[in-house]
């Protein structure tokens, strides 16, 4: 069954340490977070910090060189925070430029997704728009999934949108590869990501659609307003508008 949750990078702007973001984000009906780098926190004050919140751990995005140079401290690190899924968020553009640069970054997730898996954690790959350049008449982030065995993949449906394809026929075509989806809205006719509920995305056919396929976590995230709750604040409307029931509260009810 699919879990709604909540990627702590839509807050990283606001002042406030870790646990009390983790804090905020108990209020609300997100069931977990989604962790993008630990701050100074131990990882025991984050531990606690869930606990106390009733939140699970959906993941933490952590870079592919990070993983590469401290596999073993990281891995350590992410096991003792009850983590299972580690996602590398972003790689430049220049690894989706040709068949040779994609295979290459194959081998790279290909050789930290076997070593985390001797920790029992699963490597994923998050996507933004540079991987749906094409070639060979197919988008990168597909040959990515082609060259790797055990990299799984968190499929972003706004920068899918962005990138000009429709990503719920996206999740659809590859959806035994992902299990991990970020609800993000897109404006298809600039190429932006905006605000959920904001764009072109069909947010009650995307939350029918990660159910359908039972994937493990959709994740909400914001790249707006980083350092205000009232990006918070929008996001548990969503949620309850989308996730919890239908028509319950219009998204922009609570904005503070």
């Amino acid at each position: 069954m699919t879990s709604i949750g909540f990627q702590l990078y839509s807050l990283h702007g606001v002042d406030d340490p870790l646990p009390t973001l983790i804090k905020r984000v108990g209020e609300t009906e997100f069931e977990g977070v989604e962790l993008a780098g630990l701050g100074d926190q131990e990882p025991s004050a984050i531990t606690d910090a869930l606990e106390s919140a009733e939140l699970e751990l959906a993941g933490a995005h952590v870079g592919l060189e990070e993983l590469e140079e401290n596999e073993d401290a990281t891995a350590e690190t992410y096991r003792e925070l009850g983590c299972e899924n580690i996602i590398v968020p972003w790689l430049d553009p220049e690894h989706f430029e040709s068949g040779e640069a994609v295979e290459a970054a194959a081998e790279r997730l290909e050789v930290v997704a076997t070593a985390l898996a001797e920790h029992d954690l699963s490597l994923h790959y998050h996507n933004h728009d540079q991987e749906f350049v094409e070639f060979d008449d197919e988008p990168a982030l597909s040959k990515l999934m082609e060259a790797t065995e055990n990299v799984g993949f968190e499929l972003d449906l706004g920068w899918a949108g962005a990138a000009g394809y429709d990503p719920l026929s996206y999740l659809e075509e590859h959806s035994d590869r992902v299990r991990l989806v970020h609800l993000k809205d897109y404006d298809a006719e600039t190429g932006d990501v905006v605000e959920v509920g904001h764009g072109d995305l069909d947010i009650e056919a995307a939350v029918e659609s990660v159910r359908g396929h039972d994937v493990d976590w959709l994740i909400y995230e914001a790249e707006e307003r980083p350092d205000s709750y009232g990006t918070l604040d929008h996001a548990a409307d969503v949620v309850e508008t989308y996730w919890k029931g239908a028509g319950v509260r219009s998204p922009e009810s609570r904005r503070r």
